[in-house]
């Protein structure tokens, strides 16, 4: 159908200086297995996760992304995805929490001028600063008005990820009298901000998400990262990666929970273990009907997996090209990221209500906390719901129409 196809050898990677992959993945494993051990507890207690986010400060994750000359760990994008697979895997919202977070403070490569990308990451590197907020269209953006020797923010944000633990939001803002849309760093403590922890979400619970007022908060030069996209036509085609490889958190995010439903269903399934009385009538591991839908969602998972990672590749070969990247070659990446997301959120939406059917009535019990899986992927795809990816990938199919420039919200 035209859509770009990885190669069979992957994209050779530059010379690293930091950890190399296998080492973040196997700290993003053992950080997933401590939110394991409590996940339905924590989940139902809905707190502000701030123990949570240490937790990944504590382990490095948070500066994975970060030069190694600024004290970061020096990784790709490909291996942020990956970390950020395997963290939902074991918390959902834990995953969005930290997606987001490597999405927006990464985004200044695409946005910012290098002199002033060098100086946030170094900061931030230094300082392990939490990035929450959000760079998507949502309604009425915040205003940033030019004053006498400074420049204001005005506004609202309706739903931002992280707010509630941020120690820096990135937001959306026009500027007053010319509408040009930029991204503004705004420190959550500072005068003039008010956060608040409205969602109220039946799923997400952790992800630490609200809105936030602004009310003539002072900003500085260095708090505008840089214009955001007006258009698809105001972009080079190396800019407008930003959009496939902001998806990608998405699709690491809905493989994560779709691969941890399955898991943790799988491991009830083998040890028979069941708060109902025994005379209660569990399905087995043998039943022929339980082995299909264990047999249909793994081919659903896998398949949804397979195309991740062609996807992941052709953003790794995008992100090398640079400026040497054509219009076409953006939107075959394009499309195949919006193929893998669109497979992704079906995988999660099948594996995460048919997995409990295996289990029977058991798999309703609270103490199990399985439904956590089910609300937080359901929660997930209402703000990125996989239609606006079908839509995509048919009228480039049918018609070659270039997908739309979009940024995760």
């Amino acid at each position: 159908m035209g859509v770009a196809i990885a190669p069979a050898d992957p994209a050779p990677t530059p010379e690293r200086t930091g950890p190399g992959r296998a080492h973040w993945l196997r700290v993003a494993r053992e950080v997933a297995d401590d939110l394991a051990t409590d996940a339905v507890a924590r989940e139902q207690a809905g707190k502000d996760p701030l123990a949570e986010v240490a937790a990944l400060r504590e382990a490095g994750l948070l500066t994975l992304l970060a030069p190694v000359e600024f004290g970061g760990g020096g990784a790709d994008w490909a291996t942020a995805c990956a970390v950020i697979r395997e963290i939902a895997a074991a918390d959902g919202a834990i995953g969005q929490l930290l997606g987001c977070h490597y999405f927006l403070s990464w985004s200044t490569r695409f946005f910012s001028p290098p002199g002033l990308a060098a100086r946030v990451h170094l900061r931030s590197a230094a300082e392990q600063w939490c990035w929450g907020g959000g760079l998507a269209r949502q309604g009425a953006p915040a205003l940033l008005t030019g004053k006498p020797g400074r420049q204001v923010l005005d506004g609202r944000q309706s739903y931002a990820t992280g707010v509630l633990v941020a120690d820096r939001l990135a937001v959306r803002a026009v500027r007053a009298g010319t509408d040009e849309p930029v991204a503004v760093l705004v420190d959550p403590a500072g005068p003039g901000v008010r956060v608040d922890g409205d969602t109220g979400g039946f799923g997400q619970r952790l992800a630490a998400g609200g809105s936030v007022e602004f009310d003539a908060v002072p900003v500085t030069g260095d708090d505008v990262l840089g214009p955001l996209p007006a258009d698809e036509e105001s972009l080079s085609p190396a800019a407008a990666l930003a959009s496939p490889a902001g998806r990608l958190v998405s699709v690491g995010l809905l493989l994560g929970m779709t691969e941890g439903v399955l898991a943790e269903v799988r491991e009830y399934s083998r040890t028979g273990h069941t708060p109902w009385p025994p005379a209660s009538q569990v399905p087995t591991p043998a039943d022929p009907q339980v082995l299909g839908v264990y047999g249909e969602l793994t081919v659903l998972t896998r398949s949804a997996a397979a195309l991740a990672d062609q996807a992941l590749d052709a953003v790794r070969e995008g992100l090398s090209a640079g400026d040497d990247l054509g219009f076409e070659q953006c939107a075959e990446i394009s499309v195949l990221v919006a193929v893998a997301e669109a497979a992704a959120s079906r995988a999660a939406h099948e594996s995460t209500a048919r997995a409990l059917d295996v289990l029977g009535p058991r798999a309703a019990s609270a103490r199990l906390g399985l439904d956590r899986f089910w609300r937080n992927a359901r929660t997930h795809t209402l703000h990125e719901p996989a239609a606006h990816r079908f839509r995509e990938v048919g009228d480039y199919f049918l018609n070659g129409a270039h997908p739309a420039f979009s940024l995760p919200v």
